[in-house]
């Protein structure tokens, strides 16, 4: 049953988590077999303060999130 995290930059759509969604749920399914019913993805939301990437905070690499930026 394979278990699978997702860590996105806050403020991805539902639409488009479920799109996410189903697709790494296929590509697991048609690599590993199994049923699509085994496949658990947790989606983590981090706001930009909270990450960083080559020691600077990703708020700072690039500004606050607009609204709808990730739709």
């Amino acid at each position: 049953m394979p278990f699978i995290r997702i860590t996105l930059d806050k403020g991805r759509s539902t639409e488009k988590k479920r799109a996410v969604a189903a697709a790494v749920t296929d590509a697991i399914v048609s690599t590993l077999g199994g049923e699509r019913d085994w496949v658990t993805i947790v989606f983590e939301d981090v706001e930009r303060e909270d990450w960083s990437i080559g020691g600077r905070l990703q708020i700072d690499r690039k500004g606050p999130l607009k609204p709808d930026e990730h739709g």
